[in-house]
């Protein structure tokens, strides 16, 4: 005769139990994987704008509103959905403070725009910039620190940051007709990211040298 086993009541009890505390102890972790995966997306593409400010020098002194011309990264919502992304571009073409997919930042890891300003996705732009999608962000606060200097033209809160060719941080400088340095960031600014599940986390980007790191709400850079 061949016996057969298998689990008594207790031993599969106790299974679900353990899979349970495992469950709960990982779950917590996961949304910290991903709002860290988010922070680091964000803040290396505050860099790489600045980057490209540094190496592609956009001012044009002749045009009144050169500054709109600015690199830039700027967070909005998509018209459908109502979704967060965000763009990287130098409104080059118009200096209306618009910008078309053709003015994007090619993403180097998969050749297509950094452009947000598109339903969700749409596959012929960067899947990354989809950040309500990928990572759950429900809201961008540009408040803390990030006013625009006075006389600039622009309007305080806008959510996106220019970067000159000495890598200064601009706000306001979107369809700015003055010429001269008015938009300048004037004091740090700290961004938040609130995400789905309550969390909320800060890049701040500092004046004068456009830094930017992730932060505490105070704009004190986190050491990690």
């Amino acid at each position: 005769m061949h016996m057969k086993k298998a689990f008594t009541m207790i031993e599969l009890v106790f299974v679900i139990v353990v899979m349970g505390i495992i469950a709960a102890v990982a779950l917590p972790r996961f949304e910290s994987d991903n709002v860290q995966e988010a922070m680091d997306q964000i803040l290396s593409d505050i860099r790489y704008t600045q980057h490209l400010a540094l190496v592609d020098n956009v001012i044009d002194p002749t045009n009144a509103s050169w500054q709109s011309a600015l690199w830039t990264i700027r967070f909005q919502k998509t018209t459908v959905g109502d979704e967060f992304t965000y763009t990287i571009a130098s409104d080059i073409s118009n200096y209306d403070g618009n910008f078309d997919k053709i003015e994007a930042a090619i993403d180097p890891r998969d050749g297509r725009p950094i452009y947000g300003n598109i339903p969700a996705g749409d596959t012929t732009v960067s899947p990354k910039v989809f950040i309500t999608k990928k990572f759950g962000i429900t809201n961008v606060d540009f408040a803390t620190g990030c006013n625009v200097a006075t006389g600039s033209g622009g309007t305080n809160n806008s959510q996106h940051i220019g970067f000159d060719s000495f890598g200064r941080p601009h706000k306001g400088h979107l369809g700015n007709n003055l010429p001269n340095y008015s938009s300048i960031m004037q004091g740090n600014c700290t961004i938040a990211f609130t995400f789905a599940g309550g969390e909320t986390s800060w890049v701040t980007i500092q004046r004068e040298t456009g830094y930017a790191c992730i932060s505490n709400n105070a704009g004190v850079c986190r050491q990690d």
